[in-house]
């Protein structure tokens, strides 16, 4: 087999949001979104694939003093040298192979800027994410049934030397989960009830916005909490505790994300344990399912870390998900005390396979808590979103972080054809909302998707690129017209 990129654009989508979303040291108002369309040489057949992911510079940096402005160009500067990078490479046996190369490549160019690890690792994402769709379209197959049989050659062992032997399906589940629960964020300004919402503030657009809105509309019982890192954090909990408690529940779980904001283990555990000493929050803190990325990216490796958290026996589970930047970050993870890691497909699809298999073998063969969790960066449809569905559901996973639906007005920003055609092919993920628009259909707290698995990764719309701005046409400018 013979795969080579022959053609690449690079697209830009003004988005507007419904509202701020707040985390760590950023408050994100405007929302652009990036597409990659690839021309795809499979075997002498030529086909398109697609990929879409955020135009969000801050969660890369985390940097006050950066402008949204510069951050984004930064972006851009990265996914038009990758796109640069595809365009003259050889073809490769296999989508593996081509990626790994690829992979390589944007990483030498990448040592010679200062753009951060992570942030060039997601430009080789989304070519990576459009390489696999163009793959599944010229077999004719899915997402789940090219991991499964191997189709894309990923070798496990050349990543981590523990999987050497083993296939992909040997470590995944037998199928594809059919459903899958939404983990709903709640944002640091996010209103918890309606007595948060001023009469200046309240939205009129037919979706909720309080957090006990979502949960009495669409019975979301899994929750993503942003921490602050400040003593303010406990008496949100409290507050989230007893909106959920009263709620009509029977049962919920969530976790906590800190996004950098602790300084070292030792500050993080001094407000942990003040916490759990808090009566009003311990039964709430037994609903806990993990606590992700609270030390900055340059810490989270150090001796230091290493030593404190060996040292802190009832540490909470902790998982990585910013400082996880290159290959094998999971193991440094692992080897550091950390439970594990995120996936989203930001940070690579194949990558997230791998760490995935290692998860699951050392959950087979080794005592200890093992995570690998399913996260989001303001994920949307009509494309991103199910591509990155398809691939928490081939993971397994039984929740994944969702706030696409909640900073966004469903599809409204799309044209009317796009949002046509996901109601006719993706109406069991999405439904027609009372004011004209595709929203995101979460009932029970729950997406379904059978039609994100039958196709062929994991969106079944044709998409007419001429209704979008090629980057060569779009000016930065207009993201605040």
């Amino acid at each position: 087999m013979a795969i080579a990129i022959t053609e690449t654009e690079l697209y830009v989508l003004n988005l507007r949001r419904r509202m701020t979303f707040h985390f760590g040291n950023v408050h994100v108002t405007e929302g652009p979104q990036i597409l990659v369309a690839l021309s795809v040489d499979v075997d002498g057949s030529e086909t398109q694939g697609l990929s879409m992911g955020a135009l969000a510079p801050m969660w890369f940096h985390k940097n006050p003093e950066m402008t949204l402005d510069d951050g984004i160009e930064g972006m851009l500067e990265v996914f038009e040298a990758t796109c640069e990078q595809a365009n003259g490479m050889a073809s490769q046996p296999t989508v593996f192979s081509l990626w790994n190369a690829l992979f390589e490549r944007v990483g030498s160019w990448a040592e010679t800027t200062d753009h951060p690890a992570l942030l060039w690792s997601y430009g080789v994402s989304l070519v990576e994410q459009a390489l696999i769709d163009a793959f599944c379209r010229a077999k004719g197959t899915t997402f789940p049934h090219v991991v499964h049989k191997n189709t894309l050659g990923i070798e496990l062992g050349s990543i981590y030397e523990e999987l050497e032997g083993y296939e992909p399906t040997d470590l995944l589940p037998e199928t594809p989960r059919q459903n899958i629960a939404i983990r709903h964020t709640v944002g640091l300004s996010d209103p918890l009830t309606s007595e948060d919402i001023s009469a200046e503030s309240r939205l009129d657009d037919g979706l909720p916005q309080s957090l006990s809105e979502y949960v009495e509309q669409q019975g979301v019982n899994h929750f993503k909490i942003k921490l602050a890192a400040t003593s303010s954090d406990s008496g949100r909990l409290q507050r989230i505790h007893t909106l959920l408690e009263e709620s009509s529940l029977d049962e919920y779980a969530f976790s906590l994300d800190a996004n950098e904001q602790y300084e070292s283990v030792a500050e993080f555990r001094q407000q942990w344990e003040k916490m759990q000493a808090d009566p009003n929050l311990t039964t709430f803190l037994e609903n806990l399912l993990y606590v992700e990325q609270p030390l900055p990216r340059d810490q989270a490796f150090s001796d230091e870390t290493r030593s404190a958290f060996d040292a802190w026996a009832e540490c909470p589970p902790v998982i990585i998900d910013e400082s996880d930047d290159h290959l094998t970050s999971l193991l440094t993870a692992l080897d550091c005390g950390y439970a594990g890691t995120s996936h989203k497909n930001c940070k690579g699809v194949i990558k997230g396979l791998v760490n995935r298999c290692l998860v699951e073998r050392r959950r087979q063969t080794t005592d200890g808590t093992y995570l690998m969790s399913g996260e989001d960066l303001t994920t949307l449809g009509p494309v991103e979103l199910q591509e990155d569905l398809a691939v928490m559901a081939t993971f397994g996973m039984e929740h994944v972080e969702r706030n696409g639906h909640h900073y966004y007005r469903g599809l409204d920003m799309f044209p009317d054809d796009v949002q046509n055609q996901i109601l006719m092919n993706h109406g069991d993920l999405y439904h027609p909302h009372s004011n004209g628009f595709a929203a995101l259909d979460i009932q029970n707290g729950q997406v379904r998707l059978d039609s994100v698995l039958e196709a062929p990764f994991g969106y079944d719309i044709d998409l007419d690129l001429s209704q979008f701005t090629t980057l060569d046409e779009w000016e930065i400018d207009s993201i605040y017209e």
